[in-house]
């Protein structure tokens, strides 16, 4: 029987890089062109549930959860430091685990600094760049941002516990459901996951952490436009326009750095697979196809 009849599955592993037990889900040929999935807050590779097995028809693809995040697991003894550097350097050693020497890299939310910290490092190793909601610019920051631009400037006591809010099942589900034209089309069981995981012991000093450090991937962007300059990979960039933390205007930004990069904005929120995971499936298949030739 053909494969529109037997959808391919994930399977899923786990790795040690970084003193770090990474948990990954994969799917595709052994031998075929390697797409890299980050995630973003508050998710994990769980948002990329529907997406890689309309990838996995063409490509090998690999999605990790980030430390914080999932279900990898990070030693008390690692004595980790939850920072966008710190991330991103397990997320370089993950790749070296795996022996990935070439990919084609898709990032959402955190995802994109961390991923781009791995292609503003190794240029030579990114084949294409998908961002879907993720920011490299500025002017992609919204008025959602205004309470955590608050804490970077004086991360108090009182201000941390204002940005705890961010946490709750509540603050989530907006996160899911905000611009969506139908909000009960977004499964809850993302939602729920998310919240679940992030109620494990230590995990909301976690994120309070990387909200803090945050404001230290805005100092990275000019090295992440310098990588857009220098390296013109084929690029798509792909996004929920009604998202209130990263905003159409950090979509369009893109083309300032790569003329021919691809934009389109998306009739959607933050979330976008969670609507429109054809649609985006449909278009990195036109990209790849492009950065593969």
């Amino acid at each position: 029987m053909s494969n529109a009849s037997h959808p391919i599955r994930a399977s899923f592993h786990s790795v040690e890089a970084d003193g770090v037990k990474v948990f990954y889900r994969e799917a595709g040929p052994r031998d075929a062109p390697v797409m890299l999935l980050l995630h973003g807050f508050p998710s994990s590779s769980h948002m990329f549930r529907e997406l890689i097995p309309l990838l996995a028809t063409q490509y090998r693809v690999i999605a990790p959860d980030l430390p914080g995040f999932g279900f990898t697991e990070v030693p008390a003894e690692r004595n980790y430091v939850y920072t966008f550097d710190s991330l991103a350097l397990t997320m370089e050693a993950f790749v070296d685990a795996l022996a990935l020497e070439k990919y084609a890299l898709y990032v959402f939310d955190y995802g994109a600094p961390t991923g781009l910290r791995l292609a503003a490092a190794h240029p030579e190793r990114v084949t294409a760049l998908v961002s879907q909601n993720g920011n490299a610019y500025l002017e992609g920051l919204g008025d959602a941002w205004a309470p955590l631009k608050r804490y970077w400037a004086d991360p108090s006591p009182e201000n941390r516990e204002t940005i705890r809010g961010f946490l709750t099942l509540d603050a989530t589900k907006w996160q899911y459901v905000h611009g969506v034209a139908n909000p009960d089309s977004v499964a809850p069981e993302a939602y729920h996951l998310d919240v679940a995981l992030m109620q494990r012991p230590g995990n909301q000093e976690i994120q309070l952490d990387l909200f803090l450090d945050y404001a230290n991937n805005l100092e990275q962007y000019p090295r992440f436009q310098q990588f857009f300059r220098t390296a013109q990979v084929p690029t798509l960039v792909i996004w929920g326009k009604h998202d209130p933390f990263f905003i159409p205007p950090g979509a369009e930004a893109f083309r300032r750095d790569n003329p021919n990069a691809v934009v389109q904005l998306l009739d959607t929120g933050h979330f976008a697979l969670e609507t429109h995971v054809d649609v985006i499936a449909a278009e990195i298949h036109k990209l790849l196809a492009r950065a593969t030739r």
